[in-house]
């Protein structure tokens, strides 16, 4: 991934509802929802979900895929995964982390401190 795409994505979720429907769209797995119903569960109006829904789908982090008269969005594990991999590729100084586990990214001074 590379930044400008970064910026995209970041930006997209740095906004509550499109946050929130992201993290909905998460929970709902492959099958996704459909816009409407997103709108519901998060109490959004539908014009706005709308909105939010095309700048994640802009910023590559949802698809959609159309179902009778329904739009429904699934998130785009794939792109998600491939964010975290690039937050996350200098991580321990470009040692090797242990296996499953994050890396510990207390800054000395807080270990210090405790």
């Amino acid at each position: 991934m590379d930044g400008p795409k970064v910026i995209r994505a970041l930006g997209a979720l740095a906004q509550e509802h499109r946050l929130a429907a992201y993290r909905q769209l998460v929970q709902a797995g492959p099958d996704g929802m459909a816009a409407g119903a997103l709108a519901e569960a998060l109490g959004v109006p539908a014009s706005s979900m709308s909105f939010h829904l095309a700048q994640l789908a802009n910023a590559g982090l949802v698809v959609q895929r159309r179902q009778s008269r329904s739009i429904i969005y699934s998130a785009d594990y794939g792109a998600m995964n491939a964010l975290m991999s690039y937050m996350t590729e200098n991580c321990c100084g470009g040692a090797q982390c242990s296996s499953g586990s994050a890396c510990d990214s207390t800054p000395t001074e807080a270990k210090d401190a405790a």
